[in-house]
């Protein structure tokens, strides 16, 4: 089943060079981009996107990161991509993440780990609408 998706490659990504090599794997996958935006978000644009976790006590430190500097927004679209994404992204914790994945790869941190996948389809909409609304995603 076709599905959409969201990738934010956060700062991290940005500022270590990895954007080709991270956006490569989509694309070997079979992963097609349907949308890519590069952006310095602020904290509002943060909330919105993580709203779940905005009362959490690891939000904040989190906010700072994904707005510290530029990040990539892709929207990618295949067969079963949230879960595809997922598993080339890896575990959240890059210390935990097996190899061969991009945090297992390239990450040593839980909360600077390069890529951030939607975790759902309704996540998938919302985030999607949220990021690039001229898709008009349902």
């Amino acid at each position: 089943m076709s599905e959409r998706t969201l990738v934010l490659l956060k700062p991290d990504a940005v500022r270590r060079g990895l954007v080709g090599p991270i956006l490569a794997r989509y694309e070997a996958k079979g992963l097609r981009i349907l949308a890519m935006e590069q952006r310095h978000i602020d904290a509002k644009v943060a909330d919105a996107h993580y709203h779940e976790h905005v009362e959490r006590d690891f939000y904040p430190p989190l906010r700072d990161f994904v707005t510290s500097g530029p990040l990539v927004a892709v929207a990618l679209e295949g067969e079963e991509a949230i879960a595809v994404v997922r598993a080339i992204n890896g575990a959240t914790d890059g210390r935990k993440a097996a190899p061969g994945t991009i945090r297992g790869d390239w990450s040593l941190s839980n909360r600077e780990n390069l890529v951030h996948g939607s975790d759902g389809v309704e996540s998938a909409t919302y985030e999607l609408n949220l990021w690039f609304p001229d898709l008009s995603v349902s």
